[in-house]
């Protein structure tokens, strides 16, 4: 990739074909799922590198609670020594580490540890790496209009006063720039309740490769892809 190819400050996924491609492979889902979880540690220094600031990744919806309660277990057994390999990773690399999405929901052990590698990493100064964790936006959206609406009851603000700025700032998100570029694995082109506010005007990027095969040739291509479009943010801009 040239060095002068206009790099995209946020980058945001969502990490599809875990399962597909495990299958493909005759290997159960979990296997997958497993693999998934390194691709995501490659693809952070690799982001790193290509001097990506924001790298935020889909890794478990409000709706996949849904799923096979062992398929559930089994990704939750995978969250919690990710969250664990994730602090020493995050130091040595300058990383800083955020996760959002509705906690509550979540075991108290693994909350605890969303914790501890927020606390451990929060003074870290290079990419910014946000992992949503049983995160959807219209319940992201939703929680954000309660926080508005009770500060309407308590009379520190006026409905008539709400801003878009005022919901952007009770979102999950508030401590991050809107995304430039959204990928999307394994040739799914639907956006799944993920970032719905925030890609007001991201740019897509679909591609066919399952997530366990994305690597750095692939975000490449994705970059460049980005590189060549002409974002005008709803406007004109002179030819």
């Amino acid at each position: 990739m040239e060095a002068n190819t206009n790099i995209p400050a946020h980058v945001a996924i969502i990490l599809d074909g875990n399962g597909r491609w495990a299958k493909a492979k005759g290997m159960p889902r979990n296997y997958g799922h497993m693999q998934g979880a390194k691709a995501v540690e490659d693809i952070l220094v690799v982001a790193r590198d290509m001097g990506i600031k924001y790298l935020t990744v889909y890794a478990f919806s409000t709706e996949n609670w849904s799923r096979p309660e062992a398929e559930v277990s089994a990704l939750m057994t995978i969250l919690r020594n990710y969250l664990k390999t994730s602090i020493k990773k995050s130091m040595k690399n300058n990383v800083r580490c955020r996760v959002i999405g509705e906690r509550s929901l979540l075991s108290e052990d693994i909350q605890k540890a969303i914790k501890e590698l927020e606390d451990t990493t929060a003074g870290n100064t290079g990419l910014t790496f946000t992992i949503a964790i049983n995160y959807g936006s219209r319940d992201e959206i939703t929680r954000a209009v309660r926080k508005v609406a009770a500060k309407v009851e308590t009379g520190e603000l006026r409905a008539e006063d709400i801003t878009e700025k005022d919901i952007a700032d009770n979102l999950d998100t508030n401590f991050l720039p809107d995304p430039d570029l959204l990928i999307r694995t394994c040739n799914e082109q639907r956006i799944s309740n993920y970032l719905l506010w925030q890609c007001a005007y991201t740019e897509f990027y679909f591609t066919p490769v399952a997530w366990p095969d994305f690597d750095k040739a692939e975000l490449e291509k994705a970059v460049e892809a980005y590189a060549g479009r002409n974002r005008k943010f709803g406007g004109l801009k002179e030819s």
